[in-house]
């Protein structure tokens, strides 16, 4: 069982990428927004340089894409 961690912006794209979303374009800030082309989900993702995304805001992503953590971690 994968337990839910911080992660860097590369491990989440590289995530993201493989569950079949790409970059879309540049959102308010710091944020982007990544696409799945198959069902037009629209995902908003901070891009923080240097910095680790919390763990709230990873769940918030996996809830967003209707996957389990276990799923999304495994990667």
């Amino acid at each position: 069982m994968s337990k839910l961690r911080e992660l860097s912006y590369p491990e989440v794209k590289k995530r993201l990428s493989k569950f079949g979303f790409r970059f879309y374009r540049q959102g308010k800030g710091s944020h982007e927004l990544w696409v799945r082309d198959i069902d037009g989900i629209v995902i908003p993702v901070p891009h923080y340089r240097g910095k680790k995304i919390r763990k709230g805001t990873i769940r918030a992503i996996i809830r967003e894409i209707g996957l389990s953590v276990e799923e999304f971690m495994e990667l």
